[in-house]
């Protein structure tokens, strides 16, 4: 048995002309008001007016059927039924970003919030940087984490699925601790600088000061500078005290201490300013969820999108098969289910 065409993707091309379906009950009721077509006609009922009800007869109700689905084809035509899609395509002249994002142990102080209950600084950090990562579909996008050095948690791609898993998998203590600033800026610049992107940037987040890596910070924001690629910082953290957890051998925590934070915010802008970026202090996560709003504003993908419509007509179909039932109806009412004067 052939299997059945798939009608998913049928359209019309005059949809307006579907309202006239409607007036097909309402023909069907006049129709009912004024009585059934008979089978047979007599010049008077009379004679027969005392046998009972009057009844539509079958001959006369599978006449009328034809006539009203002879009707509802022609209309259907008219609407012009078509089968098949449109394809859409998409050029996207996408931005490369490469996201570097400090995994020190300091990232764990909880001073950020994940709707009603208290995070830490990377909860909430991962948290944003999924929402920026979905709203940018069309662009190449790579993840660099650091604390005493950096590592690649995801090379740029464009397979957004796999590269939110890996921030998932993210987490502290992969390293040993530290904050290699400047070793994790040239890590991310070395990743964008054979990219013939329209636009190259780097997001670095982190809430400490450099004190480890061969590479200092100024030195990664000159190399960045000559690479045309523009760096985004964002200072992560509240500022004076900040609740860190205490934590016992098996991992389970076991309090808090108030720990003073310490931040580096000149350096921070010095790189931002070299590369011609800018520099953002987020002190909650309401302030880092618009901050990341603010980098998704400035530097937007160009897509240009291309539809190529594929279809075929379906209308002589119903034309056919409209004419076929008004051919039947007519037949059949002139031979085998002719009315009699």
């Amino acid at each position: 048995m052939p299997p059945l065409p798939d009608l998913s993707g049928i359209s019309f091309a005059q949809p307006k002309f579907l309202w006239l379906l409607l007036l097909i009950p309402v023909l069907a009721w006049l129709k009912g008001k004024l009585g059934g077509t008979p089978g047979i006609l007599f010049s008077t009922t009379k004679t027969i007016a005392k046998i009972g009800a009057r009844r539509r007869s079958r001959a006369g109700d599978f006449l009328t059927g034809l006539l009203y689905l002879a009707l509802a084809c022609l209309i259907l035509a008219m609407a012009r039924p078509q089968l098949g899609k449109t394809i859409t395509r998409t050029q996207a002249s996408g931005v490369d970003i490469m996201l570097v994002i400090d995994v020190s142990r300091s990232m764990l102080a909880e001073d950020f919030s994940i709707g009603m209950q208290r995070a830490n600084r990377l909860e909430a950090v991962k948290r944003v940087t999924e929402e920026f990562i979905e709203k940018r579909p069309n662009d190449r996008i790579g993840i660099v984490a650091f604390a005493g050095r950096p590592y690649l948690v995801s090379p740029l791609t464009l397979d957004h699925d796999w590269l939110l898993q890996n921030l998932e998998r993210t987490k502290i203590g992969l390293v040993e601790d530290g904050t290699a600033i400047g070793s994790a800026l040239a890590s991310a610049s070395n990743r964008l600088k054979d990219k013939e992107a329209k636009s190259k940037l780097v997001v670095l987040l982190t809430d400490g000061e450099n004190n480890a890596g061969r590479v200092t910070p100024s030195t990664a924001a000159e190399a960045a500078k000559a690479l045309g690629i523009k760096v985004y910082t964002i200072g992560s953290g509240s500022r004076g005290i900040a609740p860190y957890p205490v934590v016992g051998p098996q991992g389970q925590i076991l309090g808090y201490q108030q720990i003073q934070v310490e931040f580096d915010e000149k350096t921070l802008r010095d790189i931002a300013a070299m590369t011609g970026g800018e520099y953002f202090r987020a002190t909650d996560t309401s302030s880092l969820e618009k901050i990341f709003q603010a980098i998704d504003q400035l530097e937007k993908s160009e897509v240009q999108v291309q539809r190529v419509a594929q279809y075929r007509d379906l209308f002589p179909w119903f034309v056919l098969v409209g004419t076929v039932l008004l051919a039947a109806e007519t037949l059949l009412g002139q031979t085998i289910w002719r009315r009699l004067p």
